[in-house]
């Protein structure tokens, strides 16, 4: 197969100020058979008039105006008016390098199908990069370099959701944009990992990643940390728990408490553990917190850990091992 169409999928809103930007990185790729879907979902700003003026000048590219509202159903609309043999997602707000949709696409090809092409990242931004992202990027950079991605799943996104490319049979397969479940990226990411789709490594930065204050995953609801442990919820349910093991939740902070309200909610009996002398033994939600050594008095627990802390999490790791205990099997980091 050569130089096969790759399909752009775009959703924008009110981002006049910087789709010019983000439609000359497109513009200026090296593999030049794409065709860049672009929808704008309900811009009150000039949004649509600058793309309208590209697309005039250019016509791989095709606008549209979403028939319905918000980021899924403008994904839906555009996928569907997508003709390529491989589908990737762009924001509209962000950068390309000049040889993102080179190196992706020759990656698939050589990987074949049932494999997602991913890319390093790096954040930008006027103000500077805080800390946590700046983290969040050396996290997921290092996982795509081998390839590893799903090994730290049910901690935070593992496929950046501007800078993968699949096959669009693959896609469909996986689900594509039908859920109406948020954070849209992370489930897709999720439903990767349910069909086996194996992310070829990469260690070369293909994604300039823009933050500012008004971005949508810093102020949408649907991006609120609550979803996320809901959705790490639904899909350890479906695809990981066992359960004839004891399941164990670690740590009684705020995620903690969301996920054991989670388990009660669906009837699911737990256990549950801290390292916190002061909430050792009390009853929280009509559950007693018991020490981390209860672990031992558990046949084949399977443990979900809440614990943040980096100091924490290392002497927990080391005390499952001990414990002869395999992640992604007997233990799961949920942050």
């Amino acid at each position: 197969m050569e130089n096969p169409l790759v399909s752009i999928l775009i959703p924008f809103k009110n981002t006049a100020i910087f789709l010019p930007d983000c439609i000359t990185s497109i513009l200026k790729q090296s593999y030049t058979n794409w065709e860049l879907i672009i929808i704008d979902d309900g811009s009150t700003d000039n949004s649509f008039s600058i793309v309208d003026k590209f697309a005039d000048q250019d016509s791989r590219i095709k606008l549209f105006k979403n028939t319905g509202a918000g980021i899924i159903e403008a994904l839906r609309l555009a996928l569907s008016k997508s003709e390529g043999v491989f589908i990737t997602r762009m924001d509209s707000d962000d950068l390309m390098t000049p040889n993102k949709l080179e190196i992706l696409s020759t990656n698939l090809i050589k990987y074949g199908k049932q494999h997602l092409a991913v890319g390093q990242v790096n954040y930008f931004s006027e103000k500077g990069i805080g800390d946590g992202y700046k983290s969040y990027e050396l996290w997921l950079n290092k996982l795509t370099q081998t390839g590893t991605n799903y090994d730290e799943i049910y901690k935070e996104c593992v496929i950046p959701s501007p800078c993968w490319m699949v096959y669009k049979e693959d896609l469909i397969a996986c689900g594509a944009f039908d859920p109406d479940r948020y954070p849209e990226d992370y489930d897709l990411a999720f439903r990767f990992y349910k069909h086996q789709l194996k992310c070829i490594p990469c260690d070369i930065n293909l994604h300039h990643w823009r933050d500012y204050a008004i971005r949508t995953s810093r102020t949408h609801e649907h991006y609120a940390e609550n979803h996320f442990i809901e959705l790490k919820l639904h899909y350890f349910l479906e695809l990981n728990f066992i359960k004839e093991k004891s399941l164990v939740i670690w740590g009684a902070g705020n995620k903690g408490k969301v996920l054991a309200k989670g388990l009660i909610k669906k009837d699911i009996p737990f256990n549950w553990i801290c390292n916190n002398p002061n909430k050792i033994g009390r009853d929280i939600y009509g559950q007693v917190l018991e020490p981390f050594e209860f672990l031992k008095e558990l046949e084949q627990p399977q443990s979900i850990i809440t614990v943040a802390n980096a100091s924490s999490q290392a002497y927990i790791k080391t005390y499952l091992k001990q414990q002869q205990m395999q992640p992604m099997i007997d233990y799961f980091f949920f942050c």
